[in-house]
């Protein structure tokens, strides 16, 4: 059974950043991609960063320029965030992929305050 667990969630100031973190219990190259979601009130769940196993990122237009995915263990991936907004609160979501099947983490929350 593959398990993900985030933190690195919190409160933080607009302007302000946060690193969380996603560690996976198997290695992360065994799955085609992993990334991070997030979830605000009322809204559906949106991708805001993808790592395939051969590296390639992509980001959703809202992260680019302030959010950088990376995987610097073989067991972890993290979502570095910068010039944190108000709009960015939200629960974040670890993700990861394999063939037909995703994977979730339990999610961290994400609160800026302006």
């Amino acid at each position: 059974q593959v398990q993900l667990l985030e933190s690195g969630g919190g409160l933080v100031q607009a302007g302000g950043s946060l690193r969380l973190s996603c560690a996976a219990s198997e290695s992360i190259y065994e799955f085609n991609s992993m990334g991070w979601y997030r979830q605000a009130p009322g809204k559906e769940r949106e991708l805001v960063a993808r790592i395939t196993v051969g590296g390639t990122t992509n980001y959703a237009d809202f992260a680019k320029g302030r959010f950088t995915i990376s995987r610097e263990n073989p067991n972890a991936v993290y979502l570095q965030m910068l010039g944190l907004k108000s709009e960015d609160t939200a629960v974040y979501y670890c993700n990861a992929n394999r063939l037909s099947r995703k994977y979730w983490g339990q999610g961290t929350q994400v609160t800026v305050t302006s």
